[in-house]
């Protein structure tokens, strides 16, 4: 450009233009980021509108983004939402439909009628429970929940319930059905099909290790392979316990004796466990390994040990 051109408005315009639109999308970066570290102090609900609200010149979603939606809609089961429903409608009245059972049933259920149960005809749930979520579509559900009374009676209901598309709002839209309960399952036959003799080490072995596991006597990491980590339950809730039946999956404790090293046995065992309420039958499934001529417990598969104890 030669020194005596003059500059015209036209040929100035794009670098200011430029630099506004600049500038106002630094503008939305930091108004973005301030609003997601307020919703990460307010909570994963403020979270959670801050990421699905966003700002408005983010670009279209890709196609597959509605298959995301759904899949997140999918996995959140309003189980405890219906039973909490269940359990108010079943303790609240039309005649008295300002009474707090009455309202919580409305306030999850607008649409619904309460019941209208002669007085004393029927004693309130003792405990309710949902026992069964099916998905009926984009949103639907259909969630079946037991009511246990304390004459031993048991009612199930199913529940339809709707889901928002963020899967964080949850809405009862029809009354409770009165239903069968779900039919058992089939069971299909044990892998414990080797019995393990009752005096044999391995059972002398189990009944040490559940002895000091559950009723303290003793310590826990005497009876426990090396590198395996297991805390007794406590304090002790029994004061006595008996092996009643060890099976086996591995004919290798058939014999009685204790193979040679690094052998390994899964068992099932079954005890009796009394304290001063009486007498409590349990069962565990056990992975025991031979060394130096004894058994020593490898992991405990049963119950919460699954989440905290020996694997």
């Amino acid at each position: 450009m030669s020194p005596g051109k003059q500059v015209s408005e036209s040929d100035a315009a794009p670098p200011v233009a430029a630099g506004a639109r600049l500038e106002k999308m630094r503008r939305r970066v930091r108004l973005s980021r301030l609003a997601l570290f307020t919703a990460i102090a307010a909570g994963p609900v403020a979270l959670g509108v801050v990421v699905m609200s966003g700002p408005a010149t983010v670009a279209a979603a890709p196609a597959d983004k509605p298959a995301a939606v759904r899949s997140a809609a999918a996995a959140a089961d309003p189980a405890g939402y219906a039973q909490v429903f269940v359990d108010a409608w079943l303790r609240s009245s039309a005649d008295d439909a300002n009474s707090a059972q009455a309202r919580l049933a409305q306030s999850l259920a607008p649409d619904v009628g309460l019941p209208d149960p002669v007085a004393s005809a029927q004693p309130k749930p003792a405990a309710v429970t949902a026992v069964r979520s099916a998905q009926r579509g984009d949103g639907e559900w259909a969630v079946t929940v037991a009511a246990q009374y304390a004459d031993g009676r048991l009612r199930y209901f199913v529940v339809p319930v709707t889901a928002d598309a963020s899967g964080a709002s949850f809405t009862v839209t029809g009354a409770p059905g009165a239903v069968a309960g779900p039919a058992r399952a089939a069971v299909g036959k044990s892998p414990y099909g080797v019995s393990v003799p009752s005096d044999g080490d391995l059972s002398l072995a189990v009944g040490e290790f559940f002895g000091a596991y559950l009723a303290g006597a003793g310590e826990v990491d005497r009876y426990l392979a090396p590198g395996v980590k297991l805390s007794p339950v406590s304090p002790a809730p029994y004061t006595a316990v008996a092996v009643q039946r060890v099976s086996a999956v591995e004919e290798a404790t058939a014999a009685g004796k204790v193979p040679a090293d690094g052998t390994a046995v899964r068992v099932l065992v079954q005890v009796d466990a009394r304290d001063s309420g009486g007498r409590w039958p349990l069962g565990y499934e056990l992975t025991l390994k031979a060394r130096s001529g004894r058994w020593e417990v490898a992991a405990l598969e049963s119950g919460t040990a699954r989440d905290g104890g020996a694997r």
